[in-house]
């Protein structure tokens, strides 16, 4: 059997399915609201009365799952040089041409901007949401800033509804990349090849 090495703790791979769960049932619910096509939707959370009424809760529980987990990745996922000069070489690598590369650590950039796409999506969700709370806090703010919030909203959610598909492809086309949030680990061989400085950096004094 090949050497594992710790990818996620088990704290981490359970706020990540929560959110995910979570960023589920708000997709579900809210296409439901946002287009008659979509309402059937509505039927597997009770239909549209309560759709409209655990839409917002759930919302709350992701933006503080989500940012809970990304204060710990917060580090980890900011952009540096080699980032930018693995950017350049993205061509040979879809190629499979990985020779000469810069060493990427936990994250490759494709990964950070996803993080940060999020991070920014989310925020803006969580603030347009509360402004479009009927009937709780939308009363306090003007029409103008209501319509703005549902914009805003609306291209929000498809932003981040289009990260995410962008985010389970590449976790499948990566193979062994899965393995580490739903097991924990990544063979090392995986590690080596995809993330070298973050490998170097788990094994040093080893």
């Amino acid at each position: 059997m090949s050497e594992l090495v710790k990818r996620y703790t088990a704290r981490e791979r359970a706020n990540h399915w929560f959110v995910a769960l979570c960023f589920i049932l708000l997709a579900i619910s809210g296409l439901a609201l946002f287009h008659p096509a979509f309402f059937f939707l509505s039927s597997l959370l009770g239909g549209g009365t309560w759709s409209r009424i655990l839409h917002p809760f759930i919302g709350v529980l992701l933006a503080i799952s989500f940012f809970g987990l990304a204060a710990r990745l917060w580090t980890q996922n900011r952009i540096s040089d080699a980032d930018r000069e693995w950017k350049k070489r993205l061509g040979d690598i879809l190629c499979n041409k990985a020779g000469n590369l810069p060493e990427i650590g936990k994250y490759n950039i494709g990964q950070k901007y996803l993080f940060w796409t999020l991070v920014v999506c989310i925020a803006v969700l969580l603030l347009s949401g509360i402004v479009i709370w009927q009937p709780w806090f939308t009363p306090y703010f003007p029409i103008v800033l209501v319509r703005l919030a549902v914009l805003a909203h609306a291209v929000a959610a498809f932003l981040a509804i289009l990260a995410i598909i962008i985010h389970i492809y590449s976790a499948i086309w990566v193979k062994g990349s899965i393995r580490a949030m739903t097991r924990g680990t990544v063979s090392a061989a995986w590690a080596r090849h995809h993330h070298p400085a973050w490998y170097k950096e788990i094994n040093k004094g080893s």
